[in-house]
């Protein structure tokens, strides 16, 4: 398959990767909707917004590539945001929102739609959010302005999740060694290499096709890695102020990806329940020391994540 060469090609294949990696995305991703899941959205909300902000919380909220809804169900959840919007441009993902919604019970607008053009009245939200998102959208100045237009006065820009371009780099090292040691790890746990077994769904078509497909488009879906630099400039070039760039995860980032290059080396099934906790629970720890220890006093740019946040003027 060829890279995508148009902005209208890159959605194109976004919207796929997203339809086909919809139903399994949350498992993949490790979502959390419980406290867990909470806590780590509070957690990155905290880092870039003031705590004014986040005391008296926001009416309005639009997210932005929303995904299966780990951002808005989890704040909304908490009580950070009081009515919640969410677009994205693959309606598999919003279907599988909307499922996760319902078993939450908990009330959210989907609306299909891309970033760069947003089909909502000017200064309809108190805040504009979105988790890994930016990185797949070919028109950031764009898409920047659009969140400013939409955007009341006063109201608060940010995103998390956002790949750093020299973490990036850091972070192919882990992989690198977990590639080379997969087979070994494999054996050790008892697990066949992963796509050894063929999946029928219930439809009688043939699952392992559609883990196929979407292991072919997931090259292509990532179009930007960052400097902090370039997320300021998308930032202030829409209009907004007091803009912060921040970075989070460096040590847990190298541990997470080692296990989630082990991991998908193997049969999801015969990946054991105690090697699955170890992971979890380690990366957490990790990430604790991270957040105490490295951020902050280590530049932004070589951590594996970037938040951005910006205000609009009153």
């Amino acid at each position: 398959m060829e890279a995508p060469r148009t902005d209208e090609d890159i959605r194109d294949v976004n919207t796929r990767y997203h339809d086909v990696a919809a139903d399994s995305y949350d498992a993949k991703w490790g979502i959390d909707f419980g406290e867990p899941g909470r806590q780590q959205v509070l957690m990155k909300l905290r880092k870039v917004l003031p705590k004014d902000a986040l005391a008296a919380g926001f009416d309005r909220s639009l997210e932005i590539g929303s995904g299966t809804g780990y951002f808005s169900l989890n704040l909304l959840q908490a009580g950070m945001i009081g009515a919640a919007t969410c677009t994205d441009i693959s309606p598999g993902m919003l279907a599988t929102l909307r499922g996760n919604a319902e078993r939450l019970g908990l009330e959210v607008e989907t609306v299909e739609s891309g970033a760069e053009v947003l089909p909502f009245a000017d200064a309809s939200f108190d805040l504009v959010l979105g988790h890994a998102i930016l990185h797949h959208i070919p028109d950031l100045p764009k898409a920047f302005a659009e969140f400013h237009r939409v955007l009341k006065p006063g109201g608060t820009v940010v995103f998390a999740g956002e790949p750093s371009r020299y973490g990036d780099r850091i972070a192919r090292i882990p992989k690198r060694g977990a590639a080379a040691v997969a087979p070994l790890w494999r054996r050790a746990i008892g697990a066949r290499a992963a796509g050894s077994v063929r999946y029928a769904n219930g439809n009688g078509s043939n699952g392992h096709d559609a883990h196929a497909e979407d292991h072919a488009l997931e090259q292509f879906v990532d179009i930007h890695a960052f400097a902090p630099g370039d997320l300021v400039s998308a930032a202030r070039g829409a209009g907004f102020e007091d803009v912060t760039v921040r970075g989070e995860e460096l040590v847990a980032n190298w541990f997470g990806w080692t296990n989630r290059v082990l991991e998908s080396s193997a049969v999801p099934e015969d990946v054991p329940w105690g090697w699955r906790q170890y992971a979890y629970r380690g990366y957490l720890t990790l990430q604790q020391l991270d957040r105490r220890l490295l951020e902050g006093r280590l530049p932004a740019a070589i951590f594996y994540n970037l938040l951005v946040s910006g205000r609009k003027a009153a």
